[in-house]
């Protein structure tokens, strides 16, 4: 931050943002850049960003020109993106807007891009419904901060306050997560760049994908750069992983003790960071800070920004920080390698309306040894909408590891998690061989018969899955076939030949699914509504005959909601019972099934140090994870499994507890027609009821991810003790040591662990039904008081503005998907599976 913006922030009154613009390395230059999202960001409070808009408006006005109308025009456009604002005509604001109305791509329009990647978006290619409600946006949006103005000026506190935070709670960006699983090779960066339509985006071909870092794909709607931001772990982090490994490596020098791919995954970990130096330095020397010189980001815990003007120059600077070292073709003379320390890699693609509020995330298999990249894999797992697992249509039913990472992620994606569908990508649609038909070589079927053939064989493969038939029906599947290649060289494809453009409307309708527009619209409806109808005198005895009838339904409305929340609650509580008893019965296998394997493994003794060293958790190269805590957890999750999935279900529209929370209802329609008079304050009501339905079911599907977790967590945490125990034992006989530890402990603490985590569930339910019916109540009784109970009529006139915005809102109404979603804003439910 320079003197100019400092000052700046001082004379206008808004001293206390100097902190923030300092910390986002705002200068004299980048503040006369900021755009409408640019300054969302920086400023969430309504208040300051309305005050802050109107001046940098002024001030920018000042600078080029005295004309006022230029200053009406740049503040009454909401902040127009700078790259249009000198534009002779106005267009509505696209900046930070969602992408509304449904829309069919254009597969031709989409491919063209591979031949010259736009910079911009051309407006003349945005649909015209996204364009229309746009304007309407970006209309409604000046209104409600010329409104949030005038209520600054005024003396009500009470009512302005409540006012001021509804305006405030109006903004919103919502983003689904896709999860993209699939092993190296089976053409998942091929398939992103062709959806999306950037050819060079993501790195492909000879060099390989490294096993840990998490690469998130989404659209920049700030400028026309190719951004990324890589996040790295700390420098603590790597200490402890780089000793770990070393220890690792010397505890398996010997071939009996050696597991060969974890060793080998191991040494190609620290060559490529270190090359051999780490074989004679110390884990100490190994931190010193000449490693480090082309990452000093890394050093002071900063994350690295990387901008570039094309998809290809960012995919050349990103390589040594998400690929494996390669010997030869272009990155040949690249000397380290960085992702071994990287924990996340954002990347963002200039104006892709695909991206705008969806986001790719490139996942690794698993989880990872470093604790924190772990824990974001896991919420990235748990936070995706949908999932993409991808493989080579060759091998698509038999090949094991996209199944196995299925298996192996499924109760962090179901009933951990809120994913809806599961795609099953097969990839190479134009070569196949199948090995399964010895008449193939001679009389190749055609590709659409032989695509067919493997949707019907990952489908019958998909039946076969008990753990994941536990979370997902078959409903939640569908299989596609892809050519990444022949998309791209084709300007039109017959889509038996590649199904990358349905891939395509998929994202399109996550994005559509939204309806940011209708529910802003809804809710200032709502809210001028509710300021009109507060300037009316002449109505005490009116509101109080309604409020009484409001009070009477909520009452009424909250002991529905109650009851089928009590009636889960006493339901988990029996299957867990029965659970804790199943664990005590079954502790003794589980344990030995993981600390003395039936069929003996190379290199067993560096797994168990690894599993101990990693609180009961890891993730051995090509073979199956061992969680011990998710196994010794396994009969408590199995006893509620079924229960979960009905109570908290991911998938349609009913919602939790058997859609209670969607059906409260104070019956606002009904009493509009009863009492006309009251018709602005109960339309204020109703738009107040459908936002907190939706809030409250969004907070339970976060909560109940965690409440499901609890059960593995509280195991984890009872075994943390003889976890750390176990890892002190080295040389002879520490495998036997560290076996008898983690057998002894569990055999003293059996009778309180698996009964703690039984509670500890039951008591996150309680609250959660605490917590939503407090939540409910108090907001319905906080809205009914001040909007039947407050007259004033000092607060501004609104008329005009609430007859332009209904005009809006009744505008947008016309399309049934927008009135679905606005009280449900999850995708569409999935299609059945071919």
């Amino acid at each position: 931050m320079d003197d100019f913006v400092r000052n700046k922030l001082i004379d206008w009154g808004l001293s206390q943002l100097i902190d923030t613009f300092k910390d986002h390395g705002i200068v004299e230059e980048s503040f006369y850049c900021l755009v409408d999202q640019d300054i969302t960001e920086l400023i969430p409070k309504v208040g300051p960003r309305a005050i802050f808009r109107k001046k940098l408006a002024l001030l920018k006005t000042e600078q080029n020109t005295t004309n006022q109308e230029t200053v009406c025009k740049f503040y009454l456009q909401g902040q127009q993106n700078h790259e249009e604002a000198d534009s002779a005509q106005v267009f509505p604001s696209t900046s930070g807007t969602s992408d509304k109305g449904k829309r069919k791509l254009d597969p031709q329009g989409e491919s063209s891009k591979f031949q010259s990647p736009p910079r911009k978006r051309r407006r003349d290619s945005i649909p015209e419904s996204h364009t229309a409600d746009n304007s309407i946006l970006s209309e409604v949006k000046t209104i409600m901060a010329s409104v949030l103005d005038e209520l600054l000026k005024q003396n009500n506190k009470k009512l302005n306050a409540f006012l001021k935070d509804k305006i405030s709670d109006l903004e919103t960006d919502k983003r689904e997560l896709v999860g993209v699983f699939g092993k190296t090779g089976a053409g998942k960066s091929s398939l992103i760049n062709a959806v999306i339509g950037e050819k060079k985006l993501l790195p492909s071909g000879s060099v390989s994908a490294c096993t840990s870092v998490m690469i998130k794909v989404e659209a920049n709607m700030k400028n026309s750069k190719y951004e990324t931001d890589i996040e790295f772990i700390t420098k603590e982090e790597w200490r402890d992983e780089l000793w770990s490994s070393i220890n690792f490596l010397r505890d398996n020098t010997d071939q009996e003790n050696q597991d060969v791919d974890d060793y080998q995954d191991t040494v190609e970990k620290l060559s490529a960071l270190y090359g051999d130096e780490w074989k004679s330095e110390s884990p100490e020397n190994l931190m010193d800070n000449k490693y480090f010189k082309e990452i000093p980001e890394f050093l002071h815990s900063k994350r690295k920004i990387l901008t570039c003007e094309s998809a290809e120059e960012l995919s050349a600077k990103l390589v040594k920080y998400t690929r494996s070292d390669s010997k030869d073709g272009e990155d040949k003379d690249v000397k380290r390698w960085y992702w071994p320390l990287v924990k996340c890699v954002t990347v963002r693609v200039p104006g892709n309306d695909l991206l705008q509020h969806v986001t790719l995330v490139d996942l690794p298999g698993n989880g990872d040894c470093n604790k924190n990249r772990d824990k974001m894999w896991k919420e990235f797992v748990g936070s995706c909408s949908t999932v993409w697992i991808v493989t080579d249509i060759n091998r698509a039913a038999a090949e094991k590891e996209p199944w196995e990472i299925l298996e192996d992620a499924s109760s962090l994606m179901g009933n951990g998690g809120q994913c809806q569908q599961i795609h099953f990508i097969c990839t190479k649609s134009d070569h196949i061989e199948d090995l399964d038909d010895p008449s193939a070589a001679d009389v190749p079927a055609p590709i659409f018969k032989r695509n067919m053939q493997a949707k019907e064989k990952v489908g019958k493969k998909f039946k076969t899955l008990k753990e994941v038939k536990k979370h997902f029906s078959d409903g939640c599947l569908e299989v596609f076939t892809v050519s990444s290649k022949e998309f791209v060289k084709k300007k039109h494809l017959n889509p038996d030949e590649t199904e990358i453009p349905k891939l395509q409307e998929f994202l399109q309708e996550l994005n559509d699914c939204h309806s940011e527009t209708l529910n802003y619209v809804s809710g200032a409806h709502g809210i001028l509504s509710l300021i009109q109808g507060a300037r009316s005198e002449e109505m005490a005895g009116i509101k109080a005959d309604v409020c009484t009838d409001l009070e009477e339904n909520m009452r009424h409305e909250l002991d529905e909601v109650r009851k089928p929340m009590e009636e889960a609650y006493k339901t988990f509580e029996k299957c867990l019972t029965e659970g804790v008893e199943k664990s005590k019965d079954s502790y003794e296998s589980v344990l030995k099934s993981i600390l003395y394997p039936s069929q003996k493994k190379t290199g067993f003794h560096g797994t168990l140090r690894c599993v101990v060293e990693n609180s009961g958790k890891y993730k051995p190269k090509n073979r199956k994870q061992i969680n011990l805590n998710m196994k010794l957890a396994s009969s408590l999750t199995d006893s509620i499994d079924e229960e979960f999935k009905k109570t908290f279900p991911n998938e349609g529209i009913c919602g939790p507890f058997n859609g209670v929370i969607n059906t409260f209802s104070l019956d606002t329609k009904r009493l509009i027609q009863k009492c006309k008079d009251a018709e602005l304050q109960l339309i204020f009501l109703e738009t107040e009821e459908k936002k907190i339905k939706t809030t409250l079911n969004r907070k339970i599907r976060e909560r109940k991810k965690t409440i499901y977790s609890s059960l593995t967590m509280t195991v984890e945490e009872a075994m943390q003790e003889c976890y750390e125990k176990a890892k002190t034992f080295t040389g002879k006989g520490s495998q036997d040591k560290m076996r008898k530890t983690i057998k002894k402990h569990v055999d003293y603490s059996k009778n309180t662990m698996f009964e703690k985590a039984k509670d500890d569930m039951l008591s996150q339910l309680r609250r959660l039904k605490e917590e939503i019916l407090e939540e409910l109540e108090k907001t319905m009784q906080k809205s009914i008081e001040l909007s039947l109970k407050t007259d004033d009529v000092s607060i501004p006139d609104v008329a005009s503005e609430l007859e332009q915005v209904k005009k809006y809102y009744n505008e947008l109404k016309k399309s049934p998907d927008e009135e679905t979603s606005l009280i449900c804003d999850d995708p569409p439910s999935p299609a059945a599976a071919p």
